[in-house]
């Protein structure tokens, strides 16, 4: 059983906001015991498990313009319109150095989210479990498809986690995580809608039949999901960061300004939710 717990959900671009979350909690000595994430999420969280406050801000904001970050010229000539290469090789080896010894070190639980293609099921794995290969677990978990291709692990072919579970709440707390701090990317009362390009998924990975389900329900699971939140939250079971103001930040945001205006307001909303975490999970629970 774990005292408390993040759950972070992905959102490609918009993840600066939980960058901004995250920044706050590093600046406070904020760090919870249970941490799962999914793609974004997952990328920015392994920032603060590693103890590397500003990080997550140089990566995705000082880098977004960088040609081999995120452009379609990556994507006519690679096929991806994220530079995977690039962002999960040469930045945490090379630019950006990432504290890997830190990382591996570190106390906290952490659980990174992918989907597997030929299931179409969630697949978790711990940071201790491949510690080596942590690099690639999380580009796996950060593979949306039609923008780069799936990534073959450990006898898996492995996608984007925010597939088959967007928002991993309830994994959570099937690992017995007893309060959970959820932080969503969209502001309160956003629900997906169905893609008028439902279908094309069964022709671009027909070799995927669990992976083509998974996505032609992916925005029914993840409303359902949303909605269970709101009753966890009515109830004051979880506590729900979210925007506080929507800046029409996409998934493939490039603008540096509006990329900067939402991290510093998951900076504040963090700010303005802390005193109420701290209160609820009770400062024995926390890791400081």
């Amino acid at each position: 059983m774990y005292s408390s717990g993040l759950v972070l959900e992905g959102g490609g671009m918009r993840g600066v906001y939980t960058a901004g979350v995250l920044e706050y909690f590093m600046d406070n000595n904020l760090f919870f015991p249970y941490i799962i994430g999914v793609s974004a999420g997952a990328c920015n969280a392994a920032s603060y498990v590693s103890r590397q406050p500003g990080r997550n801000r140089q990566v995705t904001i000082d880098y977004v313009n960088h040609r081999d970050y995120l452009s379609y010229r990556n994507l006519f000539l690679k096929k991806q319109l994220f530079g995977m290469d690039f962002i999960f090789d040469k930045i945490p080896n090379e630019l950006v150095p990432f504290d890997f010894q830190t990382f591996k070190h570190s106390p906290e639980k952490f659980l990174i989210g992918t989907t597997d293609c030929l299931t179409g099921q969630p697949v978790y794995f711990d940071k201790n479990e491949f510690p080596d290969e942590i690099l690639q677990i999380i580009r796996a978990s950060s593979t949306l498809p039609f923008m780069a291709p799936a990534i073959e692990f450990h006898g898996m072919t492995l996608m984007d986690g925010g597939i088959a579970d967007p928002i991993p709440i309830r994994k959570a707390m099937d690992d017995h995580v007893e309060k959970n701090i959820i932080v969503l990317t969209k502001p309160k009362g956003f629900r997906k809608k169905k893609s008028s390009f439902s279908w094309v998924p069964r022709y671009a990975y027909k070799q995927y039949r669990g992976l083509t389900t998974a996505l032609e329900n992916r925005y029914k699971f993840y409303n359902e999901t949303l909605e269970y939140i709101e009753e966890l939250e009515a109830k004051k079971d979880v506590i729900v960061i979210r925007p506080s103001e929507d800046y029409s930040v996409g998934r493939v945001e490039r603008d540096p300004v509006k990329l900067t205006h939402l991290y510093e307001q998951g900076y504040k909303d963090a700010q303005d939710a802390f005193k109420r975490i701290v209160e609820w999970v009770g400062k024995d629970m926390v890791t400081i």
